[in-house]
């Protein structure tokens, strides 16, 4: 079965052709990163021009990379939600209309559904249920995976997402945008003791998370070299101070989560989970707890079509079709997405 994928969400115009769910025929993704780094992040208005841009050279390319063409396909999946209502009308609009005209079926997936199912592209021992951990730009989440359309959430942030808190720890340090990668490439010659910043942990057994306490931190330090640029040491001990009590964290609660449940298998998806030390982290922390740590490769980490047709695929089986009247909600609960 082919599936074409289409994600719109941010600032990735994507599209892919995945045949049954696991084998990628082609993956194309068109980043905006340039466009926004003079910014210092996301504009929307500019993200949904550049998709509508971007948006059917990015399909036929990946066809053409595919070597599928449109009525050999079975059918179209496409990010719904969430995400930023203009890009998601783009990816969804050109969704309806290819749909449409080839006759195919239509699948609306949910964002974190997407991130969930890249695991699958890649491998096939995952063992249900197990705990997923979504934690990106705009997401940080806890669920527990029963199967498809079968998401309990466990814990998610009160505050910034972690992959905001980067973001936003970068900008006020003036080390560019996006924040995630330029940490991570100059934390590994930092110091993670150095500074020490405070792990938010909340209510005892609590899985949910809140990160504004730290970046607050963060901009407390830095104020207090008074304007004086800060040493190239120093912003890297900054870096990877701040970066281990974010990792430290996100680690701790999601194998509390695996161990109160019993699941065995630790998933963990999202532009972040591209992060070195989030990978190694957990990877060793699973282990110690006797659990095993599954993470997708970074290209699978950040958004992409793949994902979306993967899941569109495990949606499609289960029966979960879409009508042409779909409709992209910004703010899409994956627990509900469809209930």
């Amino acid at each position: 079965m082919l599936i074409l994928g289409i994600e719109t969400s941010c600032d990735e115009t994507a599209a892919a052709v995945v045949e049954d769910g696991r084998r990628i025929l082609s993956n194309v993704i068109s980043s905006q990163v340039e466009l926004h780094a003079q910014y210092g992040g996301i504009v929307p208005e500019l993200a949904s021009r550049a998709h509508i841009e971007n948006i059917m050279p990015v399909i036929d390319e990946a066809l053409v990379k595919s070597g599928k063409r449109l009525n050999e396909l079975d059918a179209v999946a496409v990010t719904a939600g969430p995400g930023l209502i203009g890009a998601l009308l783009v990816g969804v609009s050109a969704a309806k209309a290819l749909a449409y005209t080839a006759g195919l079926p239509l699948v609306g997936v949910n964002h974190i559904e997407g991130h969930l199912s890249a695991i699958f592209l890649e491998r096939d021992d995952v063992e249900m249920p197990f705990v997923l951990l979504v934690v990106s730009g705009g997401h940080t989440h806890i669920y527990l995976v029963r199967g498809c359309c079968d998401y309990e959430k466990l814990g998610q942030t009160r505050d910034d997402a972690a992959g905001e808190a980067y973001d936003k720890v970068a900008k006020l340090m003036g080390l560019g945008y996006p924040g995630g990668p330029v940490i991570d490439r100059l934390a590994s010659a930092g110091d993670p003791k150095k500074v020490k910043f405070p792990r938010s942990r909340l209510e005892p057994g609590s899985l949910d998370f809140s990160f504004s306490g730290l970046k607050t931190a963060v901009l407390n330090h830095v104020r207090a070299y008074k304007g004086v640029p800060i040493p190239e040491a120093d912003v890297a001990d900054i870096c990877a101070s701040f970066q281990a009590a974010v990792v430290e964290v996100l680690v701790e609660k999601t194998v509390q989560a695996a161990v109160a449940t019993g699941a065995r298998d630790i998933v963990i998806a999202g532009g972040v989970a591209a992060n070195r030390a989030l990978r190694d982290g957990l990877t060793a922390a699973a282990g110690k707890a006797g659990k095993r740590a599954l993470i997708p490769s970074p290209i699978l980490c950040t958004d992409n079509a793949a994902m979306i047709a993967a899941a569109g695929y495990r949606l499609f089986m289960a029966g979960k079709v879409s009508g042409l009247d779909l409709n992209p909600q910004a703010n899409l609960p994956m627990e509900r997405m469809h209930s």
